[in-house]
C-alpha cells in the first residue's frame, strides 16, 4: 500500500454489512468477490486482511514440495538445461530411449 495513511468512515448496516470506501478498495486493490478475513489482534484492534483461497483441486500445486520442484525446474530452464522437441511423439520417443 505504500506509506500514505488512509482514514475513511463507513457505517455498519442492519445485517452487519459494511461498504468499504472507494479509496480503501483502490489502495488495497480490492474487487468484488475478493475474500477478506477479520480478526482482533492482541491490542484489541480489528484487522482486515485479504485471503487468497486456493480451490481444493489445485491445492497440491501450492505445497512446499511442489513449489520446490517448480523452482528447480525454472532454474533448469533459466540455465538452458532443457531439450526441445518438434512434437509430442519425438519427446515420447526420447523418453522411451532412456
Amino acid at each position: 500500500m505504500g506509506n500514505k495513511a488512509i482514514e475513511q468512515r463507513a457505517r455498519l448496516r442492519e445485517k452487519g454489512q459494511v461498504t468499504l470506501p472507494k479509496e480503501v478498495r483502490a489502495a488495497f486493490d480490492l474487487h468484488e468477490g475478493d475474500d477478506l478475513v477479520f480478526r482482533v489482534n492482541e491490542n484489541g484492534e480489528l484487522v482486515v486482511e485479504r485471503v487468497v483461497t486456493v480451490p481444493a483441486d489445485q491445492a497440491w500445486f501450492w505445497t512446499e514440495r511442489w513449489q520446490k520442484m517448480e523452482r528447480e525446474a525454472q532454474a533448469d530452464i533459466d540455465a538452458g538445461r532443457v531439450t526441445r522437441y518438434e512434437d509430442e511423439d519425438s519427446a515420447i520417443e526420447a523418453l522411451e530411449d532412456l
